[in-house]
């Protein structure tokens, strides 16, 4: 097989010209989707590696098919990272460069019908021109459903039905109590276009499996479909209640696969006072318990592919949408959830496609991103990309299959004053008041040992990316939703 140099342009284009041309050879009958994201899960929190998580179905995924370790989402936190890898596109190209969600539960305050529907919760979302994933699908016959979190706005012109989804059901804001279905009291289940509380009181991940089946049940014969299950598990309980909020809501039998927990409340503060919280080994039992529960679910849509004949040719995606909240293990990474630190913007994801030739058992160590997810489904579909829209991503297929190496060599992030750039394997982070340098991950994944002063003209160099990259994102892009002034 022919060595790529990675940088000069002309092996990029031949790199680009040789994937798209395997994935028409692989293609034939089109392939089928199952995208599976998991909410806050931690980079080293897959039992094929972390002896402490019992994950065996993500395991199989990942004897099945590659491991990608080196894979990065577009924003350290839930909604501008969903926007970006169903787009396509930057949080700063698309307008979802912040989260659409209300302060005010995080101070214990109750906000009751009247008040709650003229909340930016309720009134923002994804800018309407946005063209997402199955909106692409749908004129080539594809079959499109979600179930679980949306988080891209909760009017009906924000839903996933008018996004392209054919069937929906799920949570449409960022958490939820698993058994309410109610974010700081507020019911925020929702079936298509209509909120239900159909369901209230059973647990939110058998809900979101029992709806894939469903699906599959009723479209997988038929023709060729992209299920989307974005699973809320291990996100932290949306609840008001100090007792519940600050851990993770899971059920008995799967808590009583992990090691008993001797003290499951200790005095702590909530809103300003002293009262009972979940102690530290609660939550950290508890988020392994819904991780767990969550695999076995992922379990029983596997176990439908394979008794179907379809799972050779279905395409299966699984990753986290930011790096794992502070009850999860983000080791070896740096940070969590919300930093750009890596354990905030680096996950790992899994990839099975027998049919298209992506290696089984294997560990893929290239530059990739949940950017490349919009053009690679859509060059291997056969799917139109919008036209006169500019996407940030790559198509992966040859560097999966380990035919040339990773396109992606330069990638960007900002979550307020928190920035960060990675050009090569240089790293450079801008945490505000929490410190951050520059680092050279290929040897130093931890981000441990700042080189600023060391390597000055590197650093200029990639800040001077940075820069770059927000001109042309943010200042002199076409403005879009919610947040830009236009």
């Amino acid at each position: 097989m022919r060595k790529f140099v990675r940088y000069p342009i002309a092996n990029l284009f031949l790199a680009s010209l040789l994937g798209w041309f395997n994935s028409l050879l692989w293609a034939g009958e089109k392939p089928n989707i199952l995208m599976i994201v998991s909410d806050d899960q931690g980079y080293y929190d897959l039992g094929a590696i972390n002896p402490e998580i019992i994950t065996p179905n993500l395991d199989r995924l990942a004897r099945e098919g590659t491991r990608l370790t080196n894979f990065y989402v577009a924003w350290p936190a839930c909604t501008p990272s969903r926007g970006a890898f169903l787009s396509g596109r930057y949080p700063q190209r698309n307008g979802i460069y912040d989260m659409i969600r209300n302060e005010g539960p995080d101070y214990g305050y109750l906000y009751d019908e009247e008040e709650y529907a003229i909340t930016w919760e309720r009134i923002g979302g994804m800018d309407t021109r946005e063209v997402l994933l199955p909106a692409i699908l749908k004129p080539i016959g594809y079959k499109s459903g979600i179930y679980g979190k949306w988080d891209l706005g909760m009017s009906k012109r924000f839903l996933p039905l008018a996004k392209g989804f054919d069937d929906f059901y799920g949570l449409v804001n960022t958490g939820i109590d698993y058994y309410t279905h109610e974010r700081y009291g507020v019911h925020s289940m929702y079936r298509n276009n209509t909120r239900t509380e159909e369901d209230r009181g059973a647990y939110a991940t058998y809900l979101f499996e029992r709806e894939a089946l469903r699906f599959l049940e009723t479209y997988a014969e038929k023709e060729p479909f992209f299920l989307y299950v974005p699973f809320n598990a291990p996100h932290g309980s949306s609840a008001l209640s100090p007792k519940i909020r600050g851990s993770v809501q899971a059920p008995p039998e799967f808590q009583e696969l992990y090691p008993p927990v001797e003290e499951e409340y200790v005095m702590g503060a909530r809103y300003g006072e002293r009262t009972l919280v979940p102690s530290r080994e609660k939550r950290h039992r508890d988020y392994r318990a819904a991780v767990t529960c969550m695999d076995a679910s992922i379990g029983k849509i596997l176990d439908v592919l394979d008794q179907k004949g379809l799972a050779d040719n279905t395409i299966v995606i699984f990753f986290a949408d930011n790096g794992g909240s502070s009850k999860a293990d983000n080791g070896p990474l740096r940070g969590r959830k919300g930093d750009t630190w890596d354990g905030g913007i680096r996950v790992f994801a899994l990839v099975r496609w027998p049919t298209g030739g992506i290696p089984a058992g294997k560990v893929n160590d290239e530059f990739l991103s949940s950017l490349e997810i919009f053009p690679s489904l859509s060059a291997v579909t056969g799917a139109e990309p919008p036209k006169g829209v500019v996407l940030d991503g790559y198509n992966w297929w040859s560097t999966l299959r380990g035919e040339s190496p990773s396109l992606r060599q330069e990638m960007f992030w900002k979550r307020r004053n928190r920035k960060a750039a990675r050009v090569g394997s240089w790293k450079w982070v801008d945490m505000g008041i929490r410190g951050g340098g520059l680092f050279d991950l290929s040897q130093d994944i931890g981000e441990t040992k700042d080189l600023s002063t060391k390597k000055p003209e590197v650093l200029a160099m990639v800040k001077g990316k940075f820069d770059a990259w927000y001109r042309e994102t943010m200042i002199e892009a076409e403005p879009r939703g919610p947040f830009k002034d236009f």
